[in-house]
This record gives C-alpha cells, structure tokens and sequence, in this order.
C-alpha cells in the first residue's frame, strides 16, 4: 500500500477543519497509508520586506527538511506550480504508484509559502489554484482529491 504523507507548516487550531481533516483521513485509510506531519510556523512579524520573508521561509522549510525521509517522492504546493484536473491528479497518483514510487509526500508552505531549499528538492510543483487559500483549507482540499484520485483510479463512483 502506497504511504501518503503530508508535511504541513502550522498547526490545525479550528474544530471544523479538524473534524474534515479526521473525515478525509479515515476515508483515505483504505486506499493509502496516511501520514500528516505539522511543524512550526514562525511569527511573521507585522512589518515585513524580502529578507524577513526569505529568513522565515528559510527558518520553516529546515524544520520541514528534518521531517523528510530520503526516499519519497516530493510534490510541493505552490502557485507556480502545474494545475492538474482531478482526473489527471488522479492519474499521476496511479502513475507514480506503478513506477514503484510507495512514498509520496506533500509539503504545503506556511503564510509566505515554501522555503527555496524544500522546492529545490521538488520532483514537481502543484497548484490546486491561482488564488491565494489558507494552509488549512489547502490541506482538506489536497486531503479530498486524494480521495477523489484513488476512488477514480479504482473505477468508484464519486461525484463530479
């Protein structure tokens, strides 16, 4: 069985992305092994410029690169990223899988997105869409296309 892992920035604080996050995860538990590992995010002070911005993604993106294992398979979040159809997002999944890759993990960035060192690392980049969303509700929206991809890759009904 594939392991899903998504390695977030931040912590989850509200209830009810807590409960969908909770919902997505026992779904996904047939389909994949799911890992979802946060690590801090830094204060973003008021008043900020580019080297604060950079120092702090930079700050973020080594306590991601404690929590990588050496043997996955990196797809970072990002708005420079492809956009996929669920269809296709399901078929690179499928795709992957078939290739032999058994370790997939997402890195969703904090508030001022993914440090350059953790997208250098990237095997590729995707972006869910050109508008700017949470990092919370990112990480159900990449939660529900998973589910959505594996249940297309399966031939199961989901709606469209």
């Amino acid at each position: 069985m594939v392991t899903i892992n998504i390695l977030c920035v931040g912590k989850i604080k509200e209830t009810f992305f807590k409960d969908a996050i909770e919902e997505y995860s026992k779904r996904l538990s047939k389909y994949c092994n799911l890992n979802i590992i946060e690590v801090n995010d830094s204060k973003v002070p008021d008043k900020l410029n580019d080297n604060i911005a950079k120092n702090i993604k930079d700050e973020e993106a080594l306590r991601m690169l404690n929590q990588l294992k050496k043997d996955t398979y990196l797809i970072c979040l990002d708005l420079n990223g492809k956009e996929y159809s669920s269809i296709e997002f399901s078929d690179k999944i499928s795709k992957l899988t078939a290739y032999g890759e058994s370790n997939i993990t997402f890195v969703i960035g904090g508030t001022l997105g993914i440090g350059e060192e953790i997208l250098n690392l990237a095997k590729e980049k995707i972006c869910f869409s050109k508008m700017t969303f949470p990092h919370q509700l990112i990480r159900i929206f990449l939660l529900e296309q998973l589910f959505r991809g594996f249940k297309i890759a399966n031939g199961e009904i989901y709606h469209r």
